[in-house]
Formats: C-alpha cells, structure tokens, sequence
C-alpha cells in the first residue's frame, strides 16, 4: 500500500468510527436516561451533606451514563434549578471524573483475553433497532436504543482501530509519538485542544487508546505510559469545556460549579505532572497492572492509568470540597442584581426528564408566590402611610411576577409537549392554574397601588377605627399567604385547610367592615371617598383570598382536581 492510501484509509477509518463511536454513546446515554428519568429525583434527594454520598451519585450517574459532561451538564442544570446546593455540586462533579473511568475499562474489554465484545456488536445493532422500532411501551423502546447504542459505539471503535492499524507500519509515527512522551506537556496540551474540539474527555482517552494498540508508541511500557498518561490528564481538562458552555446563561452558583470542575481538574493535573515527568506514575501503573504490556493490554494498562489519576486526584480535593467552594465563591462573586436581571431560572436541560422538570417549575412557583406576597405587603404598607417609595416598588414587582408567569407557562406547555406519565399529566394544568392565580394577586396588588394613589392625591386619610379594620384584615390575609406558601413548599394539607380558615375569616371581615365603614360615613365620622377607598381596599384583599383558596385547595387536592371549582375573580 501507498502512503497516500494509507493516511486515506485511516482518516477515513478515524473519521467514521469516531462518528460512530459518539453517536452510539449518545443513543445509549439518552436511553439510559429515559429509563433511569423517573428514579433522578429520589437520587437527588437522597443526596444529604455528606460529600461521600455526592460523589459517589457521581461517580455512579456517570458510570451509568458513560458521560462525564452529560452529568456535569445535568448537575449544573440542577444547581440553577436550585435542586442541589453549590458544595453538593463540587462533591458530584469530582465523583464524575472516576465515574467517566468506565468508558476506558469498556474500550479495554476488546483486548482482553478471549472475549471480543465487537462481536456482539452488530447483534446489539439488530435486537436494539427491532426494540426501539416494534417496542409498544416506551421503557421497551428506551431499552432498545439502549442496545442500539451500545452496538453502535462499539463499531465505531472497531472502525477507529482498524484505521489505526497502518500505524504498526510508520516507523516515523512512532518516532513523532516516543518525542511526546519526552515532552508530557505538550502532551497535556494535545489532550486538552483535542477533547476540547471533540467535547468528550471518553472519545478523545479512546482514541489514545487505540492509538496505543495500533503500536503508534512503539512497544516499550515506559515510553507508551509517558504518552498516555499527560494526554489522559489534558483530556480531563479539555473536557471541563462543556460544563463552561453549558453554565454561560445559569445562575452564579451553576456558574461556580463550572469553574470547580475546571479548577480541580487543572489543579490535579498540576499535581500529577512532577510524577508524570520524573517517570514514578508510569512506574505504579506498571506496579499495579496485572498485565504484562502488549498489544492487547495496552488499553487496560492506560485505562488503569485513567482510573488512578482520577481516585487519588478525588482523594485529595474531596475533603477539601469546603475551600474549593470558597475559591470558586471568590472566583465568582455575587453582583447586585442578578435575581432582579433574571428571576425565573429554568432549565431546558431537564425536560427530558419530566419528574425533575416539574420539580423545579414547583420550586419556581413557591419563589413567584413568595414574590406576590410581597407585592402585597408592600401595597398595604403604602396606602397605610401613603408611601409612594413601596408603591413604586409593586409595579417593578409586579414586573416579575408577569415574567414569571410567562416563563413558567411557555416550561410547562413545553413540558405537555413531551411523553409523561399520568401522574405529571394530571398535575400540569393545576400548577398551570396555580400561575394564573398568583399573577391575578399581583393584578389586585397594583390596584391597591391605583387606589392608594388616588388616596394621596386627594389628600384623603382613613380613621383609626378604618386603620384598626385594615391591620386586621392585613395579618389574616398575610397569615393566609404564609400558609399557602408553607402548603407549597412541603405539599402541607394541614397548612392548606388553615387557609381556608383564613379565607373564611376574610369573608366575614368584607362584610362586616363594609357595613361598620358605611356607619362611619352616616356618622361623618370619614368622608365619602375614604369609604369608597376603604372598601375597594377590602374588596381587593378578599379577591386575593379567593385566589390563595384555588391555590389551597389544589394542594389539598394533591395537585390533582378534586371536583372543587375554582373561584374566578373578573377585575384586575
């Protein structure tokens, strides 16, 4: 064979295995995930303060997954969701780095002993497609593309390794390759640019892999190690780009997460760099390896190297997961303004996985309820002593409470949109509902504001009977709002039913106020337009009670209709 056709069928063999390769993993990792959707959230709730237990959820999503980036990702998702604080986060993203281990040992597994698994690749392929393609239920289709996927990855790497065959032959390659391992820093840097264009630490330590099999480091175990190893830890590096992409519109936590990935990854490459240039890390791997190097345990040789990186560089830094918070807090700061330039925090990234979705549209909808409740307070404060400052600030509240609307209804319609299961199904249109309700008691909020305005204006001022009626009709109201929130938050019955009691008191409140406000009048005791601002206040307060009840009793409910029809509330 020709040079030319050579360099030709190993570009092409590179080019589509590794094509493959990734499109495999892809499949295999989505399917995985749609399996494994509706068991996240008690994953993630399993999760406590204990760095150990975070990292070993890691460690094990990754594995599972067979993506280091695609669980960074899914964990930055779920920082700016608010589902995992930013310590947790660290403790995680450092278990994801021994967890992506497992796609080298899978790659190791072709050259191993008497088992080809390329073999039951292309098995894999037919049983996978059929599945995916005739399966009625959606977990049977899920477990398809599962196989699917996991046969495809595996021709892929049959394909790349075929292309890297010719290298046995190139005495040149070989001499390019043995003059890395001299320099390990230019090493690091290939691995890192390399995975950073391929956006796969998995693909760019497989391609390295083969590579090695394909004799492209010669055959002596201290000069192959002396390559592997520093483009091991650039592809760690290189990788961290991901999480970097994947935070640039997320919150300041998110983004910190991302920078704790990127710091502990050029940190413990840093560390490992000395033993890497003097030749002890090549000298403990060959310790520990259980095989004697050649053609076929190349692989399981640098995969070992892999792994041993990535367990002592977690050994390190997971104990110190504390100051690695307070360096990336430092690193990223928090700026006046954020929430104010983006109060909804929703992230698209879990949609495919509707349990987590809906958690966190619920944990949005408690912070728009809290937001609404100070809407409130604020109005009421400012009719009581005419402070114009606290009304000004209902309508940028107000503001935020219509985004929220909007962004919380366009999530969830895009969430009807995917294939859920009957309990996210019924729970939808009453969260939905639930939206409606608390930007309607924003509505009334900025008609306190209107009727507060006119009251200014008019130079008009309530009696101390009007102000004591108010006071008390304010602490029902706002104790109804803490209530509804305490609901929320811990799906509390007990809090919802005392809402009602609220409600109800504020029923009885209208009534009686208006008749004590029209007695006042006849007394003289306060003028005409007082009463007529008075009881707009009231009547205001007591269509925000109607709208706090839905909300009470869609919770009663479990978020599920409970054959009780919600009260409508006609003027804004």
């Amino acid at each position: 064979m020709t040079t030319e056709s050579i360099l030709k069928e190993m570009l092409f063999g590179t080019v589509g295995g590794l094509g493959l390769f990734l499109f495999g993993m892809g499949l295999m990792s989505d399917g995985l995930k749609k399996v494994a959707g509706q068991k996240l959230r008690k994953i993630l709730e399993s999760m406590t303060k204990r760095p150990l237990t975070a990292f070993f959820v890691g460690a094990g999503v990754t594995a599972l997954i067979q993506s280091s980036s695609a669980t960074t990702v899914m964990v930055i998702g779920f920082v700016n969701a608010g589902l995992l604080t930013l310590k947790q986060a660290i403790c995680v993203v450092i278990g994801t780095n021994v967890g992506t281990t497992a796609t080298a040992w899978l790659v190791s597994i072709s050259g191993i002993g008497a088992l080809k698994i390329t073999t039951y690749a292309l098995p894999a392929v037919g049983v996978g497609f059929l599945l995916e393609v005739l399966g009625k239920t959606r977990r049977t289709k899920s477990i398809g593309q599962i196989l699917l996927g996991f046969g495809i990855l595996f021709v892929g790497i049959d394909f790349m390794k075929a292309g890297f065959d010719p290298l046995k032959e190139s005495p040149k390659v070989q001499e390019l390759f043995v003059a890395l391992g001299s320099k390990p820093l230019l090493a690091i840097l290939a691995g890192t640019v390399i995975t950073t264009l391929l956006q796969s630490s998995s693909a760019a330590i497989t391609i390295v892999q083969l590579l090695a099999m394909g004799g492209a480091f010669g055959n002596d175990w201290q000069t192959v190690l002396n390559v592997s190893v520093p483009f091991v830890l650039g592809s760690n590096i290189g990788t961290t780009i991901t999480a970097q992409l994947a935070a640039l519109r997320a919150n300041r936590n998110a983004k910190r997460t991302a920078w704790a990935h990127t710091i502990f990854n050029i940190l413990g490459a840093c560390i490992a760099y000395p033993f890497i240039y003097v030749g002890w890390f090549g000298a403990v791997v060959y310790i520990l390896s259980p095989w004697k190097l050649g053609p076929g345990t190349i692989a399981a040789n640098i995969a070992i190297a892999h792994t041993l990186f990535n367990v002592v560089n977690s050994g390190i830094f997971l104990p110190m997961s504390g100051l690695l918070e307070t360096i990336v807090v430092r690193l990223v700061p928090d700026k006046p303004g954020d929430m104010a330039s983006r109060p909804v925090i929703l992230e698209e990234h879990l949609l495919d996985t509707p349990v987590l979705a809906l958690e966190q549209a619920r944990r949005e909808i408690i912070r728009m309820a809290r937001t609404a409740k100070t809407a409130l307070e604020q109005s009421i404060n400012g009719i009581v002593n005419d402070d114009r400052r606290k009304l000004e600030s209902v309508r940028q509240i107000e503001d935020f409470i219509d985004e929220f609307q909007i962004e919380i209804t366009s999530y969830l319609s895009a969430l009807s949109r995917r294939h859920l299961s009957d309990e996210v199904s019924n729970e939808l249109p009453v969260l939905l509902h639930t939206v409606n309700d608390l930007e309607r008691i924003g509505d009334h909020a900025v008609n306190i504001v209107e009727i507060s305005e006119r009251k200014i204006e008019k130079k008009i001022s309530f009696s101390d009977s009007a102000l004591a009626e108010i006071e008390q009709l304010r602490s029902e109201i706002e104790q109804m709002f803490a209530y509804i929130i305490e609901a929320l938050e811990n799906s509390d019955n007990k809090a919802g039913k005392s809402a009602l009691v609220n409600e109800n008191n504020i029923n009885k409140m209208q009534m009686e106020f208006r008749r004590s406000h029209v007695q006042r009048m006849s007394d003289s005791v306060c003028s005409l337009e007082a009463g007529l601002v008075f009881i707009d206040l009231v009547d205001n307060v007591e269509k925000i009670g109607d709208h706090l009840t839905n909300i009470a009793q869609a919770v009663i409910g479990g978020l599920h209709w409970v054959g009780i029809k919600p009260k409508a509330s006609n003027s804004s």
